[in-house]
């Protein structure tokens, strides 16, 4: 039975917070509460509520950073209160990020004669619509300059293994998409597909240092030779945009004479995710340019209204400098030779755990060099009659195990495959114990091989 006074207390004086009112009463979900409750109350109700989600450390879907140093977690709680445009309020800050940017110019191989220049935004996709704008205006401008009038109908031209936002700017900013198939088996785009898309009127080539897809990295190099080829016969300057969200900060570590970079004559912009393998949280990306000629100063705004004289060129305005700084944090602390030893620890462990499944013998790679620590698969054609990846990857969740299963672009979107990417807190461990719970996989198929005739088993009912 309920005391007689239940209904007039709160309990919260002589109880814990699991005891109180907050614990045996709805929440509101949908409307602000007429009342609010104790700090501590709220937190546990939310706080609890997130167990809900997905373990971070076995999210093997995301490329996003899941774990930094204590040291870099205090420095971004101190600083979660400023905003990043306010230059005036905050000077240091914007000290701080110009430093960042040469950084990283200097990291891409921007030589000394370049006048390179950059900007951070909230993550690659705001840096790919950033940089595409501007070879947009830049186009626009060329023309002008060699009196043409008729500036209706640009185009980019990409490969199917891009990621969304790309699609994205075509359709927001008014620009053709020329998107190059994927071939089975050429999962990349190829200076070869390139050649027959170019005209023009095309701003830009839009190439990807490791693809969400598969890892791979489009022919950088060779679809630059062929734009120097290009701009020789026909005049056209058509300008590169590389996308290195997720290998901009691993391949200038474990492959620094590979050229992708600014090195190469065409490659005018490029974006990189630091909240993915630049090891810091979401949300923070950078957008670099060779060059300030390729920036045209009609996109970039001067505001007054913080204090003093402000050029913008930022999609959205205010944002948070935490991660900014954790970024300068992390170049600090780590170095060049902080930053090889986690990408080499990285790819050690990928084509380590890429071995196991190889000897499971029941997937296929789509990448067996393993140009970057992401590993795809697909099953082996003999094993699609009983399985399929997606009840893989739903069976896999049930161990903990975050791991998404997709169909590939069209025009080869009858593959189906499973993505691992593997991050700095992923151990040999945690390979290990991965792999077992794959094996029961193995065992199905075994069975299936020696022709056992016990009761047909589905994948689903394996575990």
């Amino acid at each position: 039975m309920l005391s007689p006074n239940h209904k007039k207390s709160d309990k919260s004086e002589n109880t814990n917070i699991y005891g109180t009112r907050y614990f045996s009463q709805p929440i509101p979900k949908f409307e602000i509460p007429k009342e609010g409750m104790s700090p501590k109350t709220a937190y546990r109700l939310i706080h609890d509520e997130l167990n809900l989600d997905g373990n971070t450390n076995l999210n093997l879907a995301s490329f996003v950073t899941t774990w930094m140093e204590e040291e870099a977690d205090k420095l971004i709680a101190e600083n979660n209160g400023k905003n990043f445009v306010d230059n005036d309020e905050y000077p240091q800050t914007g000290k701080i990020h110009d430093r960042v940017i040469n950084m990283l110019a200097k990291l891409f191989n921007a030589s000394k004669e370049d006048n390179f220049v950059g900007t951070s935004t909230i993550g690659s996709s705001e840096a790919i619509m950033l940089g595409l704008l501007a070879h947009k205006w830049h186009w626009r401008e060329s023309r002008e300059k060699k009196g043409i009038k008729n500036n209706q109908n640009p185009n980019i031209v990409i490969g199917a293994d891009v990621h969304v936002v790309w699609k994205k700017f075509a359709k927001y900013f008014d620009v053709e998409l020329r998107m190059v198939p994927m071939e089975k088996d050429k999962y990349i785009l190829t200076a070869k597909s390139v050649k027959e898309y170019v005209d023009e009127n095309t701003i830009a080539v839009g190439v990807v240092l490791g693809t969400t897809f598969t890892g791979q990295i489009d022919e950088i190099y060779e679809i630059n030779s062929l734009l120097e080829e290009v701009k020789e016969k026909k005049g056209w300057d058509i300008s590169i945009h590389v996308d290195a969200a997720s290998g901009g900060f691993v391949i200038p570590f474990i492959d620094p004479e590979f050229k992708w970079d600014f090195r190469l004559s065409h490659v005018r912009s490029i974006n990189v995710s630091g909240h993915k393998y630049g090891l810091v949280y979401p949300g923070v990306g950078w957008l670099i340019f060779k060059d300030k000629k390729y920036l045209s100063e009609d996109l970039i705004f001067n505001v007054n209204y913080l204090g003093g004289e402000l050029p913008t060129f930022n999609l959205n305005f205010s944002k948070g400098s935490s991660m900014v700084l954790a970024q300068y944090y992390n170049l600090l602390r780590l170095g060049i030779k902080g930053y090889t030893d986690i990408m080499e620890n990285l790819m050690l462990t990928a084509k380590y755990l890429k071995n196991m499944l190889k000897e499971l013998d029941i997937f296929d790679f789509l990448d067996e060099e393993l140009e970057l620590p992401i590993i795809t698969m697909k099953l082996k054609e003999n094993y699609e009659k009983t399985a399929n990846v997606f009840e893989i990857s739903n069976k896999l969740r049930e161990h903990g195990w975050i791991i998404p299963a997709y169909t590939m672009p069209p025009n080869i979107e009858e593959i189906a495959v499973l993505r691992i990417v593997i991050k700095e807190n992923f151990s040999r461990d945690m390979a290990e114990m991965l792999v077992k719970d794959l094996k029961e996989i193995e065992k199905l198929y075994k069975e299936h091989e020696t022709g056992n005739k016990t009761k047909k088993k589905n994948l689903i009912n394996i575990y």
